[in-house]
C-alpha cells in the first residue's frame, strides 16, 4: 500500500503537471528544481512532497 497525501499537495502537484508538462519527467531531483521555480511553495518539505507526488505520476503516465 501506498502513503496517503493530502489534497492541496495533489491538487498543486496536477495543476503544476497540466501547466509544464515538459518541465517534469520521472527525475525527482529535476522536479524539485522545477518545483522551486514554478511555484511560490513556502517550505522544503512541501516542496520535495510535491516533487514526489509529480515523479510518482509520470511515471504512472508513462507506462
Amino acid at each position: 500500500m501506498g502513503r496517503i497525501r493530502p489534497t492541496y499537495i495533489k491538487r498543486v502537484s496536477l495543476e503544476l503537471y497540466s501547466k509544464y508538462p515538459k518541465a517534469f519527467n520521472v527525475d525527482f531531483e529535476n522536479n524539485k528544481e522545477m518545483v522551486s521555480k514554478l511555484s511560490d511553495v513556502s517550505t522544503t518539505k512541501m516542496r520535495n512532497r510535491i516533487a514526489g507526488y509529480i515523479t510518482r505520476y509520470a511515471a504512472r503516465a508513462e507506462v
